[in-house]
């Protein structure tokens, strides 16, 4: 059941971030032609013409269709630092962690694994979730007369490292999203450079050459 539930939570962490990028993009295209297209931008309200003298959303305009793709990246790229703001705070739990590492640490000295396991429902959050499943072992391994006690320090350390390693993936999902558009957005920036350049020297081209004998 556990599986099913983490599978669908994955499938939808994959949903919203397909959704993100489609619409970001759909509203900096938006933006684009609406906004930064607008006749008023433009001399004789034609966006085939010259933006305005000191119009810079006219200007911006005349950049092409990299401009909507550059206004996707960023606006993807803060979709996804809120959606990780978020993230970490949940994970972080309810309150504040030094304080409930020092209760934990009073309780377990004083033997009340009770208490603390309370104490890390009470808390929530990936580190409250590591503790416990920590701390349950030790409770179900301290009556054990069968195991050795290197054998018990292994079992409950086991522990810690699956619970760790279920902890891990929320909290470093969609990072690879950021080392993308770092790249991406770059490279999409070389092209509308080059592709800048390669107009300039056509309209010089259109323009024709000066008469060498004037």
């Amino acid at each position: 059941m556990s599986k099913q539930g983490s599978s669908f939570k994955e499938s939808l962490q994959n949903i919203f971030a397909v959704s993100a990028i489609l619409i970001a993009f759909v509203v900096c295209y938006l933006l684009f032609v609406n906004v930064m297209g607008n006749p008023v931008n433009f001399e004789g309200g034609n966006p085939d013409g010259h933006a305005l003298e000191g119009n810079y959303l006219g200007i911006i305009y005349k950049g092409g269709f990299i401009v909507p793709i550059l206004m996707t990246c960023v606006l993807v790229l803060i979709i996804f630092v809120i959606e990780r703001m978020i993230t970490l705070s949940r994970a972080k739990g309810k309150g504040r962690l030094n304080v409930f590492l020092r209760k934990l640490q009073n309780l377990l000295e004083e033997d009340k694994i009770e208490e603390a396991l309370e104490a890390c429902d009470k808390q929530k959050g990936s580190l409250a979730n590591v503790m416990k499943a920590g701390l349950s072992r030790y409770r179900d391994l301290q009556n054990d007369k069968e195991l050795e006690k290197d054998q018990k320090i292994q079992s409950i350390h086991r522990s810690f490292e699956e619970a760790t390693a279920l902890e891990l993936p929320m909290l470093s999902r969609n990072m690879v999203i950021f080392s993308t558009l770092a790249s991406i957005s770059v490279l999409i920036g070389l092209i509308g450079t080059v592709l800048g350049m390669i107009r300039a020297f056509a309209d010089l081209a259109q323009s024709g050459a000066p008469d060498a004998l004037a």
